[in-house]
């Protein structure tokens, strides 16, 4: 039994036409867009316009007629009053058909987005900014290419390509001679950003390493950098892309592993072992093909044991627009948790590595700092995150591609590597454990509470004699404070008694201008934590390699033994009246931190004072309790966005104090501290308030000299981010640490209030893909209303009439009901982040507890603190105005098109015969069936063989462009309902594939490059017909002037459901899982099609006629102009 269908065409005639009531008998016949029966005197009113009589012309073009016959019953809905509404709007003002008819509140909406648009990106830009410190590092290189390194090594050969550096002036031999380290690029990178670290660890092994004996009887070595050469490939949108590179790595790694076993590539010291191992630094995206290389068949065990990576986001994709690379980070994420979730160290096989993820900040605007933490990853014991700003003497964030070149950082790296360096074991590194300490200490600022001191475990070194050290003994419980160090012309010893008493409830700090050295004839300033002779057992005092006598060799003088702090020293930026930023180049305080359990084995704390002249140094020291040191600062996060908070130091404070502020703990919101200023009097201000705020996981703090006012803005939790690998105790969330002169006596007010336009700029870095989805269900929603009111009425409304009414009603419901979707999963992430019990014996300590999900926060916007719940309506407003916009553009492109339409039109026209020049030009002109299906099957043949289906997405768009701009021409030169109609659906089809353009560009991107590069080999995952053919069948069948039928069954709630389906999961999902919009939208063109097909027999003959525009009525076939 046949369903039922009517055309537009019909419901048009209705309208405009006195004699419609004798169609009447034809209801048994079908009816299409394309044919319409007037008793006996066929009329077509197809798209092309076909010249008729001037009588049936007026009909179609002035539907005013008072009688019109009565219309038949409309189903019933819920948009029925609405529906009614617009019909007698659209029948009473024909001028609100024009597409660039635009209603009070859609322009009120369009203005509001463009206004909050321009606001978060202004914020963005001016707002909470830092300082950049770093500077460029100039080398003189060269690089030796492998060219025997070919395809009998890898399939990869002839698109890849090793490289060796080389240092001009230092070493320019390309034989192999000390430890392997392989540089990554990453995104479109080159080989060549290797040259700043690989120049450095030239110059710092022939300057310094070599003529360090104790380091190079440590295991330290030269270092062979090498480099990978991806021809600026872009893995951060193609998933094959970033396998296909760690595949060539690994086999890179045993090409080069074989090179230090042939005599004829090797200079290495036959006594040492050959090297069974690499170091591998990436930058961006290759710090994830480093991790991938472990995963890989290939990857030859233990030939991997460090990575250090830059700016790399590992915990989740930059963009999800490729399927492909969506799974390869799950693979990759899911192999490293299971490997660290192991019981026992012989079942990990990552248990040897060790992983560190450098951050560069707020600076890098590529790619969210936050991916690069390693927290759901891989446990403390085997790597941590840092952020740039912590890394002791750079102070300063770094952009994307400054963390290649910056010379702040590029030291520490190359310095840590050369620590970490054993060349007398085969992996060529010390221990794990030995390098995860090596990397604290270069990496990390020594204040984290899992900082390990080095005073426990060191031998007494100095002995300290002392005339009369009662004269010298500073009284206890007060502040050793000394000015103008050097004044007396002589070494002079200040010793501070070390408080007898609960260790937990004092620490010893220190703070001087002035450098900790332990050479003796450094003539500056000595920390020694001293015990009074007799000697431990064990100890001997001709066992001490520094003897310092400050008796003047009288009698009854007092020995100590003494151990230097020197190596437990923290840099800290100095803060002077004249400071502008942390990273000034000025000589840095030195700064001591001890707990005193750590010193229960002394008496004294002496300060020697080397210093020969008289200076403006000075130093202070204390004791202090840790109640008064550090403050717990218990307000809600409510309160400290409505009013904020003020804190006081107090006049009689020690020299540090810590604020705890458990609310901050969030990415998406900043703080302004603003201080008040101290009163010395008499005495100078030694030094003007620093400031450190820090988060303990990850690591990251900011500094801020000669504090007036700064911006507190830190990489706490933040949106999408997979919870922590181990469960974790409660954090502490933001810590602002001050040290201040406490040798003023006047107390500090400090307020600490919500920098709004700050904290609005940061979500462009965490939500600027939410423009890949959130457009789409704006779409998904006003097409839905469009084909509702069509199915209902035979009015297919404008894309701005559908989309008044949408922002009058559905779209409110829709991200009402999100935003308590969004407050749902917010507590839902927060209830799940307290750490689970782990019984009686504490067996689960050592796995990942099995229920944890890493996918939660992967939905809707991500959120994990119900305050945001505001994103989620915020976000629905910009998209629609992101959506007007676009609709505006697009209009204004195919107004733009129209020119050169004409043109060709007139020299057609121009080239026809006299009598041809009497008609005008179709506007949609037909082409043989067998054309378009020829067509139509050598591209899916294409897809399904040499181009991805992105590429026939992208044809299949400028078709469809090329179709509304036709139907748009068609508009001006005959206005009538039909033509109406066909224009706003195709208009309509035209934004919903727009708005999947973007995610089909990027892989597209990778394709064109390939072909740039003579790569040739085709996509393995992008040749799937059925992902494209509803396309390119619905495109052709609007090419050809079909307008869709409607339906008046029950099958109109299928078209109503699969627009809502696409719009609840580009919300929920689309952000997390872009690529699927793709397959959801090519699902509803697939439904179209079929509605198109419905219109005529399912046969061979009915797609050419359905191809060629044609129907069949009565066995007569109406012929194309």
């Amino acid at each position: 039994m046949r369903r039922k269908l009517s055309s537009p065409a019909d419901e048009d005639d209705e309208r405009g036409s006195p004699d419609l009531s004798k169609l009447s008998h034809h209801d048994e016949k079908k009816q299409t867009f394309t044919t319409a029966k007037y008793d006996s005197t066929r009329l077509s009113d197809t798209l092309d316009r076909r010249k008729v009589d001037t009588s049936a012309s007026d009909t179609w073009t002035a539907p005013t007629r008072p009688h019109a016959s009565p219309k038949k019953p409309e189903p019933s809905g819920p948009d029925q009053d609405g529906d009614k509404m617009l019909e007698d709007r659209a029948r009473q003002r024909p001028r609100m058909r024009s597409p660039w008819a635009c209603s009070l509140l859609t322009l009120t909406a369009a203005l509001s987005a463009v206004l909050l648009i321009f606001y978060i990106l202004h914020s963005f830009v001016t707002r909470q900014l830092d300082f950049k410190g770093c500077d460029m590092y100039y080398t003189r290189s060269m690089f030796f290419n492998f060219a025997d390194f070919d395809t009998e090594h890898t399939r990869f050969a002839s698109k890849y390509s090793l490289h060796l550096y080389r240092e001009v002036g230092f070493d320019e031999d390309p034989k192999v001679k000390g430890v392997p380290v392989l540089f990554i690029p990453g995104n479109a990178g080159s080989y060549r950003q290797a040259r700043s670290l690989a120049s450095e660890t030239v110059q710092y092994y022939y300057n310094t390493v070599q003529h360090d004996k104790e380091a190079l009887e440590a295991g330290a070595t030269s270092i062979d950098f090498f480099s990978a050469d991806f021809n600026e490939d872009f893995t951060a949108f193609h998933g094959q892309t970033l396998l296909d590179q760690a595949e060539y790595l690994n086999d890179a790694v045993a090409y080069i592993l074989s090179l230090y076993h042939d005599p004829r590539r090797s200079q290495r010291d036959p006594a040492l072992p050959d090297p069974s191992s690499v170091i591998l630094v990436g930058h961006s995206m290759g710090g994830v093909a480093a991790r991938a290389m472990l995963t890989m068949p290939n990857y030859q065990s233990n030939s991997i044991n460090t990575i250090i990576t830059m700016s790399a986001p590992h915990a989740r994709p930059p963009v999800s627009v490729d399927a492909d690379l969506v799974r390869t980070y799950q693979r990759i994420n899911t192999y490293w948790r299971e490997a660290y979730s192991q019981k026992w160290a012989s079942d990990n096989p990552l248990w040897h590595v060790t992983l560190i993820s450098i951050a560069g900040g707020s600076l890098d605007t590529t790619v969210p700092s936050d991916y690069a933490s390693l927290a759901s990853l891989v446990p403390p014991t085997h790597g941590f995150t840092v952020y740039t700003s912590s890394i002791p003497y750079m102070w300063s964030g770094v952009d994307h591609n400054q963390a290649t070149w910056c010379v702040q950082l590029v030291r520490p790296i190359a310095r840590s590597i050369f620590d970490a360096l054993n060349v007398h074991r085969p992996s060529q590194t010390k221990p794990r454990a030995e390098r995860l300490r090596v990397f604290k200490r270069w990496y990390l600022t020594g204040m984290e509470g899992t900082a390990e001191k080095t005073l426990p475990h060191k031998e007494p070194t100095t002995l300290l004699t002392l005339e009369d050290p009662s004269n010298s003994v500073n009284p206890a419980g007060k502040k050793l404070v000394l000015r103008d160090l050097g004044r007396s012309g002589k070494p002079t010893a200040h010793l501070l008694p070390i408080p007898q008493g609960v260790p937990s409830q004092k620490s010893f700090t220190f703070l001087s201008n002035l450098p900790l050295q332990e050479n003796p004839d450094s003539g500056h300033l000595d920390v020694l934590f001293c015990s009074v002779l007799p000697l431990q057992p064990g100890h001997s005092a001709a066992l001490l390699s520094m003897d310092l006598d400050l008796s003047d060799g009288r009698a009854g003088s007092t020995r100590l033994v003494c151990k230097n702090a020197d190596t437990d020293r923290i840099p800290l930026p100095a803060s002077y009246s004249t400071s502008v930023h942390p990273f000034d180049k000025v000589p840095p305080f030195s700064y001591l931190q001890y707990e005193l359990e750590d010193l229960g084995e002394h008496q004294f704390v002496a300060v020697v004072d080397k210093t020969s002249d008289s200076s403006h140094a000075w130093a202070i020291a204390e004791f202090s309790d840790n109640s008064e040191a550090t403050v717990h600062v218990p307000t809600g996060l409510q309160r400290l966005l409505a009013f904020g908070t003020r804190l006081k130091l107090a006049a009689e404070r020690p020299l540090v104090t810590t604020f705890e502020i458990p609310a901050l703990c969030s990415s998406l919101l900043s703080f302004n501290v603003r201080m008040g200023k101290q009163a010395c009097g008499d005495n100078a201000e030694l030094f003007t308030p620093l400031l450190r705020q820090y988060l303990s996981e990850p690591h990251e703090s900011r500094y801020s000299v000669n504090v007036k006012e700064a911006n507190v803005s830190l990489h706490g939790i933040a949106p999408f981010m997979p919870p922590p690998l181990r469960a974790q105790a409660a954090s502490n969330g933001v810590s602002l640490q001050f040290w201040t002169d406490p040798t003023c006596g006047s107390s500090i007010d400090v307020s600490l209030q919500v920098d709004v336009s700050g904290s609005i700029g940061k979500l462009v870095m965490r939500y600027r893909t939410v423009f890949a989805a959130f457009p789409l269900l704006i779409v998904a929603l006003v097409v839905r209303k469009q084909f509702t009111l069509y199915d209902n009425s035979g009015v297919f409304v404008t894309f701005m009439e559908s989309m008044d009414l949408c922002l009058r009603t559905s779209m409110p419901l829709l991200f009402l009901a999100l935003t308590f979707l969004g407050i749902s999963l917010a507590v839902s992430s927060a209830a799940a982040v307290t750490a689970p019990s782990a019984g009686w014996l504490n067996w689960n300590t050592n796995a990942t507890e099995s229920a944890l999900d890493y996918t939660k926060n992967d939905l809707l916007l991500g959120s994990q603190d119900p305050i945001f719940w505001f994103l989620v309506p915020m976000c629905g407003l910009l998209s629609a105005g992101f959506c007007i916009l676009m609709h505006y553009m697009t209009l204004g492109v195919i107004s733009l098109l129209q020119v050169p339409f004409q043109l060709f039109q007139s020299r057609t026209i121009g080239s026809k015969s006299d009598s041809t020049k009497k008609t005008s030009m179709p506007a949609f002109a037909a082409t043989s069936p067998k054309r378009r299906i020829i067509t139509a099957s050598v591209l899916l043949l294409l897809v399904s063989t040499v181009i991805p289906y992105q590429f026939a997405y992208l044809v299949s768009s400028i078709v469809q462009l090329a179709t509304s701009t036709r139907a748009f021409r068609h508009v001006r030169e005959n206005p009538s309902p039909a033509t109406h109609n066909f224009h706003n659906y195709a208009h309509s089809i035209l934004i919903l594939m727009l708005c999947v353009l973007p995610i089909n560009i990027p892989v597209l991107v990778v394709w064109v490059h390939n072909l740039a590069v003579h790569w040739l080999t085709p996509f393995s995952s992008h040749h799937n017909v059925l992902s494209i053919m509803p396309f390119i069948l619905l495109v052709e069948t609007l090419a050809s002037g079909k307008m869709v039928p409607r339906v008046s069954s029950r099958l109109t709630y299928v078209t109503n459901v699969l627009f809502f389906v696409l719009a609840v999961y580009a919300a929920v999902y689309g952000v997390s899982y872009a690529y699927l919009l793709h397959h959801l939208v090519n699902g509803v063109a697939a439904w179209l099609v079929a509605l198109h097909f419905s219109a005529s027999d399912l046969s061979l003959s009915g797609l050419t006629r359905i191809l060629h525009g044609e129907d069949d009525q009565s066995g007569d076939v109406k012929k194309r102009p």
